[in-house]
């Protein structure tokens, strides 16, 4: 009789065993799981869910993360989410406040998608964020933490030139992205292939990539499409002149006053005053920046 009770007390405890592994490891687990695939697809599709045909709602240009943040965020100076879950909170200069993951995704969806910004509650956000916090998890060796978002191109020894870059565009860009930088929409019309460049449906003036440095080097080392910073087809030169001529097209605007909140934080290419120095907007939108940076040394 003992034994026997014995025998169903152990059957018991494994029976209980087995319900709380499944209740609060494995389920958890593929719940997460699921929402870190589900958080990949925003990225690599996010016009799919918010474009002007999306499936959500109708809030950005219909532009994809991932036509910015390369292959859904993971390519080497591809503006990857590697060190972003390490990184943040952190302050940034823009605000001039301590800023979370939530609130960098949501000026994405503002200035890159010229859209809304998303409910920090919604299981769309919580998606993005988890997958972003894999990323950080998973994809964290020393070589993937060193080249994170954008390499660093040294500056001209002259202005950048629109004029210059025209005929570079036409030659390296414009099959993709066209000659009026209208990007490409596939077949469905309701996202793009490749993105636009400028015009209603590219990113806006207050995006990160109208800053020509930053919008330089994101060329210089993965345009044309399938380049990487190990082959680069073009020149530091040419990369620069192309970026100052895409970045003199129209674009959408977007009120600015209140970036920067500290002029003396303002990057040296940020093409929009007041500013701590002497030197106008259009320098600090061309440059040269390497007679600026030596005078903001002194």
């Amino acid at each position: 009789m003992k034994k026997t009770s014995l025998v169903i007390v152990i059957g018991l405890l494994c029976i209980l065993s087995i319900g709380y592994y499944w209740r609060y490891i494995v389920l958890p687990q593929q719940k997460e799981t699921a929402l870190i695939a589900y958080g990949q697809d925003l990225i690599a599709h996010t016009s799919k869910y918010f474009g002007p045909k999306g499936k959500l709602q109708y809030s950005t240009n219909g532009m994809n993360c991932q036509n910015c943040h390369l292959e859904s965020g993971t390519k080497t100076w591809g503006l990857n989410y590697i060190a972003v879950y390490r990184s943040y909170p952190k302050y940034r200069a823009r605000s001039g406040t301590v800023e979370s993951i939530y609130k960098r995704v949501n000026d994405c969806f503002e200035r890159s998608l010229n859209g809304k910004a998303l409910d920090t509650t919604s299981k769309e956000m919580q998606a993005i964020y988890a997958y972003i916090k894999s990323l950080g998890k998973t994809r964290n060796t020393n070589q993937e933490m060193a080249s994170t978002s954008l390499a660093t191109l040294p500056f001209l020894p002259r202005a950048a030139s629109p004029e210059k870059g025209e005929p570079l565009f036409i030659k390296n860009c414009q099959s993709c992205h066209g000659r009026q930088g209208q990007g490409l929409l596939d077949s469905t019309t309701a996202t793009y292939v490749y993105p636009p460049l400028w015009g209603a449906h590219s990113y806006n003036n207050a995006a990160g990539l109208f800053q020509i440095s930053k919008l330089a080097s994101f060329i210089k080392n993965n345009m044309p499409n399938a380049v990487t910073y190990q082959k680069p087809v073009l020149t530091d030169q040419e990369a620069w002149d192309v970026a100052a001529y895409i970045n003199s097209q129209p674009r959408p605007q977007k009120n600015v006053s209140k970036d920067f909140p500290n002029k003396a934080e303002k990057p040296i290419d940020y093409p929009f005053g007041p500013y701590s120095d002497d030197y106008s907007e259009q320098q600090h939108k061309y440059g040269p920046f390497g007679m600026m940076q030596s005078s903001h040394k002194k």
